[in-house]
């Protein structure tokens, strides 16, 4: 996922870049609010995380500029504690709202949810004679149902939420099989064979479940 990281003190961009980088997310940088809208007309990042004590812009008044004009999902971050700012975020169109001091975990966990959710405007994806129904959890092939086990369905709706997209061996390791699995890239080769038997039609030579040696897998419709 590529995600703008919007934050005005220089160590905790640092330690949040780190710590995105190293769940397999592209990571821009952004420490104030002009540059904030500007990355997010020009880059176009999948998600943001919005800090709300800005130097110049304030994060609300960027919340409030960005959501005239797009959807990406937003993650805030705050000092603030009070409800009332945390309401007035959701009610600008965050996506989520985390309290400084956070673990790094939660805010991964919160980033995967907010993105999940960000996906859902595409529930059913037709690739073929392949349906795969994403709120139903269910995948048909030449209109008989698909049988996936849970890690199976988990793969699979990562790469289908993105169709197209690259996305990192890193990237599903972590959130399919969670943060201690980031190396174990023969569970991916062993999984996606698993999927291709099942539902393309020459798994040999796959023409929805791509590989990007060294890198990740997309889904191609």
């Amino acid at each position: 996922m590529r995600i703008l990281l919007v934050d005005d003190d220089t160590t905790l961009r640092r330690t949040l870049g780190i710590g995105l980088h190293a769940a397999g997310h592209d990571v821009l940088i952004a420490a104030d609010g002009r540059s904030a809208l500007q990355a997010l007309r020009e880059d176009k990042p999948d998600l943001v995380v919005l800090d709300l004590g800005l130097p110049d812009i304030g994060g609300v008044e960027v919340l409030r500029r960005l959501r005239a004009w797009s959807t990406v999902p937003v993650v805030v971050l705050s000092a603030r504690a009070e409800s009332g700012e945390k309401v007035l975020a959701l009610d600008l169109g965050a996506d989520d709202y985390v309290t400084k001091p956070f673990g790094m975990d939660e805010l991964l966990a919160r980033i995967r949810a907010a993105g999940r959710r960000a996906g859902s405007d595409v529930p059913v994806l037709e690739a073929g004679d392949l349906v795969i129904d994403l709120p139903a959890r269910r995948v048909t092939k030449g209109g008989a149902v698909v049988r996936l086990t849970p890690t199976e369905w988990g793969l699979l709706e990562m790469l289908v939420r993105t169709p197209g997209r690259l996305v990192s061996q890193r990237e599903l390791l972590h959130e399919v099989w969670g943060p201690a699995y980031g190396r174990e890239t023969n569970y991916l080769r062993v999984y996606v064979g698993g999927l291709r038997k099942k539902l393309e039609d020459e798994p040999a030579r796959p023409r929805h479940l791509i590989t990007e040696p060294g890198m990740g897998y997309r889904f191609e419709p």
